[in-house]
């Protein structure tokens, strides 16, 4: 039987559909599936968040939102001996209390400046009370403003609120194989660290395996990229002049910190903005400078308002100890406990407040 030219260009254009479609859902069932092996320890969940997937809020349930960078998300613990699921455990160890759930999401090495977008890609959550937990990425502060804002890079998150992780795990195995299973080399090569330079000779198959891994994640950037011409560009979360009110070199962290809060309260959330322990060495004066110029900027627009508050946990734990940070900034599961359990008296109280009760 021959075919019209037009039965023939629907065929065509059906089979082109349908290869696509089947890709796409492989793509999909391979990205699940690395979602269920790395969620548990070092991964996020497939809507971009730490920890498991929670459902629909319950009858009285309290939700918690914790935001910040490497220390939130719990570099070097798994997902239940990070900060917030401990929180969530202090917070619920008494039967008289309301269920609390608290939601980790925190993503590495983002500062101040991802507090608002995260709020507003996370709003089906339906938080309570939002936690701000971030410092020591903004150290820079006005010389080098940190305006990362990770979940964004990935345009089917920005599309859909689903976040791939089928092309980091590409990277990360292709930079694997290039340097002999030694994932931390790759990085800092990739960075040009000093003494990083690899003296590993991957063997035909394992040079093979990297460009077939690598030629796989170019295909999917140029698909991301190919979506990113049908989505909307990200606005600034900080405009270019502060309402904040603080000087330099601390504007654009009060600022960032400033319109998350305004932005919570309006959501109907009640706010906890704590500063992390203490920094040491060198960046001691630094932090405690940056502090000084968030809670003058605390005092100015919200020294009034009992659902703001700051939290100063400064002098929680010993960041010199290395049984308890291990790399003198991140937290092992004790120290993550021990500013846990120092964090839940006041959001307790906070949660009092939205709840028009008075605190216990």
């Amino acid at each position: 039987m021959t075919l019209t030219k037009r039965k023939f260009i629907l065929f065509a254009a059906a089979a082109i559909m349908l290869s696509v479609l089947v890709t796409l859902l492989g793509a999909l069932g391979v990205d699940l599936y690395l979602h269920h092996r790395a969620e548990k320890s070092a991964g996020l969940n497939r809507w971009g968040y730490r920890g498991p997937i929670v459902g629909r809020k319950a009858p009285g349930e309290i939700r918690v939102a914790m935001l910040g960078g490497s220390t939130a998300f719990g570099y070097g613990v798994t997902w239940d001996e990070a900060i917030p699921a401990q929180l969530e455990r202090a917070l619920n160890e008494h039967s008289s209390a309301p269920p609390t759930r608290v939601l980790n999401l925190g993503y590495n090495n983002e500062g101040s400046y991802a507090f608002l977008p995260t709020l507003q890609d996370f709003d089906f959550l339906d938080a309570d009370i939002a936690v701000f937990y971030e410092g020591y990425n903004d150290l820079t502060g006005d010389y080098g403003v940190n305006r990362a804002v990770f979940r964004h890079e990935s345009v089917v998150f920005r599309l859909t609120g689903y976040f791939p992780i089928l092309p980091l795990a590409l990277v990360e195995k292709a930079r694997s194989l290039r340097f002999g299973g030694d994932l931390d080399a790759a990085y800092a090569a990739a960075r040009n660290e000093p003494g990083s330079k690899t003296v590993f000779r991957p063997n035909l198959a394992a040079r093979t395996s990297a460009a077939a891994l690598e030629a796989a994640d170019a295909v999917s950037n140029s698909l991301s990229r190919q979506l990113d011409r049908m989505a909307a560009s990200t606005p600034p979360a900080v405009a270019s002049t502060t309402e904040a009110g603080c000087a330099y070199p601390w504007a654009y962290y009060c600022q960032s910190i400033y319109v998350a809060t305004k932005y919570a309260l309006a959501r109907g959330q009640v706010v906890a903005i704590v500063a992390q322990p203490r920094k040491v060495a060198e960046d001691r004066g630094i932090h405690d400078a940056q502090q000084q110029a968030l809670q003058g900027m605390i005092a100015r627009h919200f020294g009034n308002d009992p659902r703001v508050r700051y939290v100063d946990l400064r002098d929680t734990v010993d960041l010199k100890n290395r049984d308890i940070a291990f790399d003198g900034m991140h937290l092992g599961p004790e120290g993550n406990g021990t500013v846990a359990r120092a964090l839940a008296p006041a959001v307790r109280e906070l949660a009092a407040v939205r709840a028009g009760a008075p605190s216990r």
